[in-house]
């Protein structure tokens, strides 16, 4: 019976003990380290305007329609750009139901951007990404938009171009991932350059 009691203390201890570093220690050292090195990306990489109204994230996506605005990739997040929703349309690659909304996404892109049959749209103009919220576009997307929105703003395509390699990430430690446009920076100084004096 005391080597029980013995053994039931022992067990009560190391679980309080595991229970005050796993779920007390080191969750407050990575929240310290993250607030002390990466203060913007640990609380969210928000867009704040300077009367302090939060306006999003570089990390999400918006919604964005009308032409005078470069497009995001279509979502599927909740009714989409729904960041509580994150998710991806979930449909295979022999989903009919995928290729007929793909070859819809397809029509539509050529129609706004006034894209002919004989140039392909990209990928990431015509599927969704598996978050919903994907931020960025490929390069070629954001240039093959460039026209359509460069009429609407009355700017020359040379400045367009020039906003478009400004507010493209590059790739991570310059191996990872492919560069892209993101398209809520993008817009945000496309709209600043229009208000400017």
């Amino acid at each position: 019976m005391k080597l029980l009691l013995t053994e039931l203390k022992t067990s009560i201890l190391a679980t309080l003990v595991l229970v005050i570093v796993v779920c007390g220690i080191y969750p407050l050292a990575v929240w310290a380290g993250a607030q002390l090195a990466f203060p913007d990306q640990a609380n969210g990489s928000l867009i704040v305007d300077a009367d302090g109204t939060v306006r999003g994230s570089r990390l999400l996506a918006q919604s964005f329609t009308a032409e005078k605005y470069f497009h995001p990739r279509p979502s599927a997040a909740g009714s989409g750009y729904d960041g509580a929703s994150s998710s991806g349309s979930n449909l295979g690659p022999t989903s009919r139901k995928l290729a007929d909304t793909v070859a819809a996404e397809v029509a539509a892109y050529r129609r706004r951007n006034g894209v002919p049959e004989t140039v392909p749209v990209p990928a990431d103009a015509v599927t969704r990404s598996a978050s919903g919220l994907d931020p960025h576009i490929s390069i070629a997307n954001a240039l093959l938009q460039l026209p359509r929105v460069a009429r609407a703003r009355n700017l020359a395509d040379q400045d367009l171009r020039g906003l478009i390699e400004l507010h493209t990430d590059r790739r991570s430690l310059t191996v990872l991932g492919e560069p892209g446009v993101n398209v809520l920076m993008l817009n945000r100084a496309l709209d600043a350059l229009e208000s400017a004096p």
